[in-house]
Formats: C-alpha cells, sequence, structure tokens
C-alpha cells in the first residue's frame, strides 16, 4: 500500500522454518510443519566407488583393511586393491564389460566384498542376491535384472547353491565355461564357483589367472568412461508394493550415504575404527553401511563368521578390539543371551548401529548397560534410499535414542502426509514417510510400473511406513502401512504395542499382527518368545496390557 508520504507499506510474510541443520543433534524445537530439510555445512561428494578406493589406499596403504576371522584372512589395503584390479582384469576377459550385471550370491565372504568392489572399477553392476533364495526366487531374480555371471559357493549349510543353478539350467553340464545357452535364463552365460571345479563353470582361481597386461590397461581406459551417476548396485526388496524388485542404486546413491552415515557415527574423528560387521552382505546394511565405508571412510572390517553366531560375534570383538558393532535387534538378543557373556572382554566397543528392524527401547537399554555400549545408535532407512534417511548421533541421550530413529540425513528432505490425500499432517501427528534426496534409487530395474508407484514426479519416495515427526525433529517409526491393524475402526499401530510389551521381564521378543474377527473386523494377535528358563500364561500377558485386550476378553 502506498502511502501520502509515498512509503510502501508491506504486510510481513510469515514462513514456516523447515530447514534443520544436521551437522550437530538439534537442541531447540523448531520445526512447525511435519517437513524437514537436513542442511549441511559438507558438500555431496562426486565420486565413483573406484575412485574413492583409491583415494584411501593412496592415504593408507599398509592399515589392515579386512578381517575374516573364521577363513584366517587379512588384507591390507594396498593388498585389497591389488586382488580388486586382479579380478577385475579377469572380468574383463572373460567378457564382461560396463553395464552388464554379475549376481553375487552367498554368504559373507571375502569373495563377496572383492567382487563388490572389482564390479565397480569395471562398471558392471553387482546384484545382491540373498543367500537363502531356494530355486524359484534365484531363477526370478537373474531373470529380472538379466545377469550375465553370477557367483555363489559350490554349498553352505543346506544350501547347494551349483545343484540349484543346475536344475534352473541343465545345460550348464555340457556347456563350455563362459558360454552357457539357456533358455530359462538367456542372458547368462558364465557361473564362477567358490570351491572346486564343476563341469561348465569358471572357478575363482580362473578369473583372477584370466587377466593380461591388455586387460590391465582396459581397466585402466575404463575409469574415464565411469560416471558417479552410473547404477552399480541393484538390490532385491518387496519395498512398498509387494513381489520382490530389484532396486536399482548408483554410486551417487551409495557413496553419500555411506559418507554421511560415517561422519554421524564419528568415522571422521574417531582413531583407528574396527567394525565387527555380522550384518549380511547381501542387504544395504552390511554392504553400503560396511563395504562402501571401508572405501569412504578407511575403517577396518571384521567378518566374524561366514554365517551368522552370535558367539563368533564375541569373541572377534575380544580378539580383534573391535571399535563398532553393526548388528540387527535380533543379533543384539542373541548375543546379549549368550550364557557365557560375561567371560568377553568388550571394553573395546563402546559405539555401534542398531537397524534392519524395529529396535525396542529395552534392548537399546540392555545393550547400553550390559555390553557397555554407550554410544550405540539406531538408523532407520529403506534399500530404495541407500539405505539411511535417519539416524541418531551417537552423543543423543538415552530418551533420544530408545524412542526414536535419530533426526534426518544430510541433504535430505523428510515429510510426513496423510497417505490418503497425500498432504501433510501437522508437528506430532502421525502419516507416511516420504523421502527426496540423493539417496533415492534410480528406478526398480525393468520395472517402469512399480516404480511410478512409490516414486512421483516431483521424486518424492513414498515408503509406506508410518511414523511422526516431533518438533526437534526426530522421527518416531509407528510402523507398515499394510501391517496396520483396523480394530473397530480404530488404528492400531503394531510397533506400539511391540514397544510395550517389550517393558515385561518376561517377554524376550514380540510380534504383533491382525487376525480377522467377526464383529471388530481385525484383532490384536502377539506373538511372544519367553526369556529362556521362565513360564508366562496368555492371561498374564493380557492382564498387563488392557488397552489392546480382545474385546471378547
Amino acid at each position: 500500500m502506498l502511502t501520502a508520504a509515498g512509503d510502501y507499506h508491506m504486510k510481513p510474510v510469515v514462513f514456516s522454518l523447515r530447514a534443520l541443520h544436521v551437522d550437530y543433534p538439534p537442541i531447540v524445537p523448531t520445526l512447525t510443519t511435519s517437513y524437514v530439510h537436513g542442511t549441511s555445512n559438507t558438500p555431496l561428494l562426486h565420486a565413483t566407488v573406484g575412485e574413492m578406493l583409491l583415494k584411501t589406499v593412496e592415504r593408507q596403504p599398509d592399515k589392515e583393511a579386512l578381517v575374516f576371522s573364521e577363513n584366517g584372512v587379512r588384507k591390507t589395503f594396498a593388498q585389497f586393491l591389488q586382488d580388486v584390479d586382479q579380478a577385475a582384469a579377469g572380468l574383463l576377459a572373460m567378457g564382461l564389460k560396463k553395464g552388464d550385471r554379475l549376481g553375487m550370491w552367498g554368504p559373507n565372504t571375502y569373495e563377496w566384498v572383492l567382487f563388490q568392489f572389482a564390479t565397480a572399477r569395471v562398471g558392471i553392476i553387482l546384484v545382491a542376491i540373498n543367500p537363502a533364495y531356494q530355486v524359484n526366487e534365484v531363477e526370478f531374480a537373474l531373470q529380472k535384472v538379466g545377469c550375465k555371471a553370477i557367483v555363489c559357493p559350490l554349498e553352505f549349510k543346506t544350501q547347494k547353491y551349483c545343484d540349484m543353478l543346475r536344475k534352473i539350467c541343465p545345460e550348464i553340464e555340457k556347456a563350455t565355461p563362459g558360454d552357457i545357452r539357456s533358455p530359462r535364463l538367456p542372458d547368462l552365460r558364465s557361473v564362477i564357483v567358490l570351491g572346486s571345479r564343476q563341469p561348465g563353470m569358471f572357478c575363482f582361481e580362473d578369473v583372477m589367472q584370466a587377466g593380461t597386461s591388455q586387460h590391465t590397461r582396459q581397466l585402466q581406459d575404463i575409469q574415464k568412461t565411469l560416471s558417479c551417476d552410473d547404477p552399480i548396485n541393484i538390490q532385491f526388496t518387496s519395498g512398498t508394493t509387494g513381489a520382490p524388485k530389484g532396486a536399482a542404486l548408483s554410486h551417487h546413491n551409495i557413496i553419500n550415504n555411506s559418507y554421511f552415515v560415517g561422519r554421524r557415527m564419528g568415522y571422521t574423528w574417531r582413531p583407528d575404527i574396527r567394525v565387527c560387521l555380522p550384518v549380511p552382505m547381501y542387504h544395504c546394511f552390511g554392504s553400503v553401511g560396511g563395504g562402501m565405508c571401508l572405501a569412504v571412510h578407511g575403517v577396518t572390517l571384521v567378518y566374524p563368521s561366514v554365517g551368522y553366531s552370535g558367539k563368533a560375534n564375541l569373541e572377534a570383538i575380544e580378539k580383534e578390539r573391535c571399535t563398532f558393532l553393526y548388528g540387527t535387534p535380533t543379533m543384539y538378543v542373541d548375543m546379549l543371551n549368550q550364557p557365557d557373556l560375561p567371560k568377553y572382554d568388550l571394553s573395546s566397543v563402546d559405539a555401534g548401529i542398531m537397524s534392519g528392524s524395529p529396535c525396542p527401547p529395552e534392548l537399546m537399554k540392555q545393550v547400553m548397560e550390559v555390553m557397555g555400549m554407550k554410544e550405540i545408535t539406531i538408523g532407520y532407512g529403506t534399500t530404495e534410499n541407500s539405505p539411511v534417511t535417519f539416524a541418531a548421533s551417537p552423543l543423543d541421550n538415552m530418551d533420544r535414542k530408545c524412542n526414536s530413529v535419530g533426526f534426518v540425513m544430510e541433504h535430505l528432505e523428510a515429510k510426513i502426509v496423510n497417505p490418503s490425500t497425500g498432504l501433510m499432517v501437522p508437528v506430532g501427528e502421525n502419516g507416511e514417510i516420504c523421502i527426496r534426496g540423493y539417496c533415492v534409487m534410480l528406478e526398480y530395474w525393468g520395472d517402469p510400473e512399480n516404480t511410478r508407484q512409490c516414486i512421483g514426479k516431483d521424486r518424492w519416495y513414498k515408503t509406506g511406513d508410518i511414523g511422526r515427526l516431533d518438533p526437534f525433529g526426530y522421527l518416531q517409526i509407528q510402523g507398515r502401512i499394510k501391517d496396520m491393524i483396523i480394530r473397530g475402526g480404530e488404528n492400531v499401530y503394531p510397533a506400539e504395542i511391540e514397544k510395550f510389551l517389550h517393558t515385561h521381564p518376561k517377554v524376550k521378543e514380540v510380534q504383533v499382527v491382525g487376525v480377522v474377527d467377526p464383529r471388530m473386523g481385525e484383532e490384536v494377535c502377539a506373538c511372544i518368545k519367553l526369556v529362556d528358563g521362565v513360564e508366562c500364561t496368555a492371561e498374564e500377558i493380557k492382564a498387563f496390557s488392557p488397552r489392546w485386550r480382545s474385546s471378547s476378553d
């Protein structure tokens, strides 16, 4: 408005504060909407996986990079890079090229990590395949992404990997290695077996000996053609839309996620970090949180055993003087319940990450008190987000660590919306968690329809998880949309009940599901595993939790 004096008097415009500086834990309640943008003074990295590994090797060639306790394998960073480039040259000699897909199917072995980086050096896309997959599942995965090669052990425990491949492709038996022709897997040409030589298959030694000086020169030339925006990893996930889908992740996705997760954990200032890593490599937790942190932050990775063992974890922590421990809630439960836990010297490990599934507050407290891990923290994310999008600081207080999954990661946006309308809900109210930023996958490989269902044109990724933001920007997870129980018109979140039941002294683990009820539509069913050696009745649990008792009780 123009006054007589000629001055403009403008009505002040008030903007909601939505940015949250996350280089340090938030201490002021600044959020006014269920939207947060994690700002930082630290820029994103613009590099490929191979470039990050080279820089780390140049910085600390003689530092120990990898320890495989069960197999006795130890490698310095320089030794590891030498093996990586030898394997990469071998893959080129076998006819694989940039953009081809190579499946990695098996438990945690040195070869898993080796091929993770060898493929990245060539620009081959590593396809992480669940080692528990059976014939139909692995056939689906290999077909879906068109794997040209697959690496697997001969067998492990009850899994007969080569036998399963022969069931899918009986042509392997009479094929020349590298020239498999099968109508069921038309793209597959090579099987690389980690073990004794098999008809129609290469063995690991063949790959390591195949490369010549010509292939080494070719490998160096390829580096100039690689982009950090290229896809480099495909992780299978059920995601938000049902059947397994291949989340395609780029160098940029996984390099930056491991970089900022490491920064939040203190990898940039902690001395001589040695991470005990029992989580599976086929999962983002192991391959990005573990493998990529080796390349980006130069941490030492200690793999306690090929197959999971709570006892082996404790032995590795003690023997290798690990300072960090990664694990799912179930893994921590197993370690806490080892009968001889007090005999292990765990004084070296004071920090770690618990992630992969909902983390009960009581379990977090036990880990801090019994295992002495005062700086353990929680991470939250999805495979499609490379994976971590929220994490607490190791220095956060007990309440923050036990009752939230932390605050948003650097350079990411998050919002909580009504899943029916897509509109943001007020701060503190439940809704679907949506994420936008560098971490969002490129696509579900070869699946544009499912990609469109979870990533909008505005690049917001719908997680399918229910949660709420507090005014400080910390996130609480309530569960999955599809797991929500509608009981007589009331929305009941299984995670809320599980969290409560974990406070019962006789409850070791609990899973809550909905069951059909003729009157209420759905009723709450809690499946409970008791603490070893105790007895408890259903009536005792019902009396402990009257709020969620069945209407028929």
